[in-house]
């Protein structure tokens, strides 16, 4: 199988960085990016096949990012991971299109559950949820 390509989004710096070596440990690609605008960038230059985005955010917030990528690609699978969420926010993001909605801090390993499930919907060979 192709590796996995994710990108991190979130304002959080030192948080994210080791976010995202945990993921590469399990051969995941990753790629950071520290502000919405700065994802928005990355998403029009390279290939994901998922988004990790925080919701709040100074300048442009994870609603607003998360708009934006599915009206630019939208088969990017969108896992808001935020530490200051609700259930609005959750039915807010789901409905606007968002894959998983999780909340701060996650363990690893449902995080990665996320992601793969995120990579399988994204490909035309999705067979159903995997089971780990």
């Amino acid at each position: 199988m192709n590796s996995i390509k994710v990108i991190l989004v979130d304002d959080e710096q030192e948080f994210v960085t080791t976010l995202s070596e945990r993921i590469q440990m399990r051969n995941i690609g990753t790629h950071i990016a520290f502000s919405g605008e700065q994802a928005l960038e990355m998403v029009k230059n390279f290939s994901f096949d998922a988004m990790v985005l925080d919701l709040n955010m100074p300048g442009m917030d994870g609603l607003a990012v998360l708009k934006s990528v599915k009206k630019i690609h939208p088969e990017i699978q969108v896992i808001i991971l935020t530490g200051h969420g609700s259930e609005a926010d959750q039915k807010l993001t789901l409905s606007s299109g968002a894959f998983a909605y999780l909340q701060k801090p996650v363990e690893l390993d449902t995080l990665i559950h996320h992601i793969k499930n995120a990579y399988f919907k994204k490909t035309p060979y999705y067979t159903g949820i995997i089971n780990e």
